[in-house]
């Protein structure tokens, strides 16, 4: 009688404890999208028992994946294309947050491909990993992270080399930040091609204890106003760069920089034009229809007097070519002497911008009163020729620039009159001399007899 009631309470014990694994939060939640509304927050898109918790794996093996919007949610893994090779996945963070915990230890991990292809879409929002944040964990796993917005926080970055290349693209105000300083690590990454910002166009900014105390923090965006602006088209003629420097960490301390420059998208391999000096700005020449790369590697004494605590992203910009500047001159009104007049031209050329070539000249009559018996210009091919004009009446000269891209053109004209009597009569506030009786723009021995051969005539009216 004993025995059965012994062997009965351990029946109904055994029960027990069955009901209460079955009742408890499951191990793995995988995802299935059973519901097709593509949400993490929906229970029926998980596999049976409900949406992950703090104490279970989110494993996500088919597309599309989990989408996470205006929710807090919660896990202890997520791992991204658990499989096999074949396996693809993805989580996409557009706002809330998600919280990987590591509470109680061991475990909390973030895992973009564990097995396969795995790709997180970052689009806003907050991810918090309290363990591991990993790319590609077994053989020839590839993760993809697109951090367009939003932020990760992590204890870590893992990106696994022993397979194909996991890769990062930082897009706008997406943004990493590490426990530590993980400036060499991270560095590793972006020289390898794995890190890149905006598509592979830039080198992400990267800090350590600046941005965020006692962290390391990578982004895309910058904030040392560069000029010329990133990405931006500018006259070859422009002579400087110029940037902001940071305060210094401490009161009393010093931000200096190493400034690279030059045109090699490998920024680090062209000249420093800043040593270690605390400038904001730095004379450059440049060349039309060129790019240019530079960047700035900033130290602060409150850190560290030998390593920089921020690798700026790399700054680019393009020159263009713009027209060369012509100026023909002044207008000439001029007379001819001896029937001809010899004009000094005084046109001006500066080509700034530069080009593919040197500019090159012409004079050109483009109109004058007699083309049988055109003006002739001593050098068509220099700024400063003269040309000698024999026709009373209108030219026009035409000064032409080319650079072997652009051309730029201006004229000038010159009139030419009989004498220097009728020139000054086209003149403004022109008036006859009171003894000028025979109007040739003088008073003389001329004059004089007109008036003794009218002498006391008269031409009045009388009764």
């Amino acid at each position: 009688m004993c025995r059965k009631l012994i062997y009965l309470i351990s029946f109904v014990l055994v029960l027990s404890l069955a009901g209460a694994v079955q009742a408890g939060d499951p191990w793995d939640h995988w995802w299935t999208n059973a519901f097709g509304d593509n949400l993490w927050s929906t229970a029926a898109n998980w596999e049976a028992v409900g949406v992950p918790t703090v104490n279970s794996r989110a494993r996500i093996r088919t597309l599309p994946g989990p989408t996470i919007a205006d929710i807090n949610a919660v896990a202890r893994y997520v791992e991204i294309a658990v499989g096999d090779s074949s396996t693809k996945g993805a989580v996409t963070m557009n706002s809330g947050t998600l919280t990987v915990s590591a509470t109680p230890t061991p475990g909390g991990g973030f895992t973009v491909a564990y097995d396969g292809v795995g790709t997180l879409n970052m689009n806003g929002g907050t991810i918090t990993v309290q363990g591991y944040f990993s790319l590609g964990r077994n053989a020839g796993a590839i993760g993809h992270v697109n951090l367009y917005g939003g932020t990760i926080n992590s204890v870590d970055l893992q990106m696994e080399g022993g397979g194909p290349v996991c890769t990062m693209d930082i897009i706008g105000d997406g943004t990493l930040i590490l426990n530590g300083n993980q400036l060499s690590t991270v560095q590793g990454y972006i020289d390898n091609g794995w890190i890149t910002a905006d598509g592979g166009t830039r080198r992400p900014g990267l800090d350590y204890n600046f941005t965020n105390a006692g962290k390391t923090t990578l982004r895309a965006v910058h904030f040392l106003n560069p000029n010329p602006a990133d990405g931006s088209t500018v006259n070859a003629s422009v002579n400087q760069l110029q940037w902001t420097l940071p305060e210094p960490s401490l009161p009393g301390g010093v931000v200096d920089c190493v400034v690279y420059f030059g045109t090699n998208p490998d920024v680090e391999a062209n000249p420093k034009v800043v040593i270690r000096r605390v400038v904001e700005s730095v004379s450059v020449t440049l060349a039309p229809l060129t790019t240019y790369y530079w960047a700035l590697d900033l130290y602060d004494s409150g850190f560290s007097p030998t390593v920089p605590y921020m690798l700026c992203p790399i700054f680019r910009f393009n020159t263009f070519n713009q027209p060369p500047f012509v100026n023909a001159g002044d207008d000439v009104a001029t007379w001819l002497v001896n029937g001809l007049m010899v004009v000094q031209l005084d046109g001006v050329v500066s080509d700034e911008g530069g080009g593919p070539g040197p500019a090159t000249l012409l004079w050109t009559v483009i109109a004058e009163p007699n083309e049988l018996n055109p003006a002739q210009i001593s050098d068509p091919h220099v700024a400063n020729p003269t040309v000698t004009v024999r026709e009373l009446g209108s030219y026009t000269l035409q000064l032409e620039a080319s650079d072997g891209e652009f051309t730029a053109t201006d004229t000038m004209q010159i009139v030419v009159y009989a004498d220097s009597c009728e020139h000054a009569q086209k003149q403004g506030g022109f008036a006859w001399l009171a003894g000028d009786i025979n109007h040739d723009c003088k008073i003389d021995l001329l004059d004089l007899a007109d008036m003794a051969a009218s002498w006391l005539q008269n031409n009045y009216s009388t009764e």
